[in-house]
């Protein structure tokens, strides 16, 4: 009698993204609202007394995670098209689930707002992309000046507050996140707080002007410089958001990397400052009108860039630039002085037949807040060399986009594992891709042993 052969083992898959290139990519991407903003507005939202609406959001793993922390908060959450409307009064749950540990640097934001609903929070671990050392040492800091007593566990950050009181709290660095979790929670904090060494960005802005519609009480001085009084109450408000800076600047390489021309609609010239004269010095040609920028360039230059808070040079945008550095005739220099671990794309870069060299040696004037570090601050590459398609493993949002940037411009198919990543940063990425005449195909793959 003959034994059944063992059934096999069906083999894990993952997806994975296979990028053809075609030439030189050009048409028009319309960018939804920032990935770094509509999180934070979605936030906000927990310190009205009514509900509050966000349009113009991006579909994001991001906005999806946020949101089903919101349900599980007992927030109700209404999603339409490109629209989120949150009702906070049905919050009944302080506390953000374990399952939430480690997928984005959200659940830190919600201690104040939490504070102020329920008296007490915990929040898990916060996650995000592996970018480099972002201690909630700051956030802390700030919640304890203004009385809370928290415990940092094993599993994330246990909180508690009779009433939170505004303080004199001055920031060792102008972090973004800290800078809108002392805004998320001033606003209703009795008496005044004041900032100092806070971030400017445009998207920390946009939440303080949402806060504002709420009926906060906020100013903004020179030198980095919030003045908050706290108010009894805020109310629902709804926002449309402004376009994501990073997505346009990204598809604006995209054209300049395959020696196309993309225009970029739904981001405005104000937030692009930098971007545009950076490019510019580069030999880039731009056409800005109110609702569009397009960029094209004859022959590209190499430069010098150092990242920086803004206004200075975004370090969203560096991976994005060193791929376009690439392609330039000449040695480029990109300086990270934002976050210690932003290269880590560079190996597959390199893997494709790029000449970059990392360095632990500020390439810089600014000041580096990481000497010392085991990891490379700088990068020299040397342009023109030309680009294979290979199979390469997403290591984050930024760096993933500067694999599907060099994809396009290469030789031969690029094969992206870990884009999980992409999805859950950008908006419908593979569609608009598809506009401007890059195939990118979803495929299953078998998850190495």
């Amino acid at each position: 009698m003959n034994k059944a052969a063992p059934k096999s083992k069906p083999s894990k898959t993952t997806t994975a993204w296979v990028v053809t290139p075609g030439g030189p990519l050009r048409g028009d991407v319309a960018v939804r609202g920032s990935k770094n903003a509509v999180t934070k507005h979605l936030v906000a939202s927990l310190l009205g007394s009514t509900p509050s609406t966000i349009s113009n959001c991006p579909d994001i793993g991001d906005v999806e995670i946020t949101t089903s922390m919101l349900e599980a908060l007992g927030c109700e959450v209404t999603r339409a098209e490109n629209r989120v409307t949150i009702d906070p009064r049905t919050l009944d749950n302080p506390r953000v689930p374990l399952r939430f540990s480690g997928m984005n640097r959200i659940p830190i934001l919600m201690l104040g707002p939490l504070l102020h609903q329920v008296g007490e929070a915990f929040v898990p671990m916060v996650g995000g992309d592996d970018i480099g050392s972002r201690p909630v040492d700051f956030h802390v800091e700030a919640l304890t000046k203004m009385g809370a007593e928290i415990t940092i566990t094993e599993d994330g950050l246990e909180a508690k507050a009779i009433r939170l009181k505004g303080a004199h709290i001055t920031l060792p660095y102008p972090s973004v996140g800290a800078t809108e979790t002392v805004l998320l929670t001033a606003v209703l904090a009795e008496g005044r707080t004041v900032l100092d060494g806070a971030a400017t960005e445009p998207e920390v802005i946009e939440l303080a002007l949402f806060l504002q519609r709420m009926g906060a009480r906020i100013e903004m001085r020179p030198n980095r410089r919030y003045i908050i009084d706290g108010v009894e109450e805020l109310i629902g408000a709804d926002h449309h958001l402004k376009g994501d800076r990073i997505e346009a600047f990204s598809y604006l390489v995209a054209g300049l990397i395959t020696g196309g021309e993309v225009r970029v609609l739904g981001c405005g010239q104000d937030r692009m400052v930098t971007a545009i004269s950076t490019l510019s010095r580069m030999g880039a040609k731009f056409e800005i009108t109110d609702s569009s920028i397009s960029c094209w360039a004859d022959n590209l230059l190499p430069t010098s860039v150092e990242t920086d808070t803004h206004p200075g040079f975004m370090t969203d945008w560096q991976s994005p630039m060193v791929a376009l550095f690439t392609q330039c005739d000449g040695l480029s220099v990109m300086y990270e002085t934002v976050y210690e671990n932003r290269f880590t794309y560079v190996p597959a870069l390199n893997k494709m037949g790029a000449q970059i060299e990392s360095y632990n040696t500020p390439l810089g004037s600014i000041d580096s807040r990481f000497v010392g570090s085991s990891t490379p601050c700088s990068v020299i590459v040397r342009g023109g060399a030309p680009l294979t398609g290979t199979d390469v493993v997403v290591p984050d949002i930024r760096g993933g986009f500067a694999y599907v940037l060099a994809a396009s411009a290469a030789t031969g198919e690029t094969t992206l594992t870990g884009t999980h990543h992409l999805d859950r940063g950008y908006n419908h990425p593979i569609e608009n891709f598809a506009e401007l005449g890059l195939e990118i195909n979803r495929v299953e793959v078998p998850v190495p042993d």
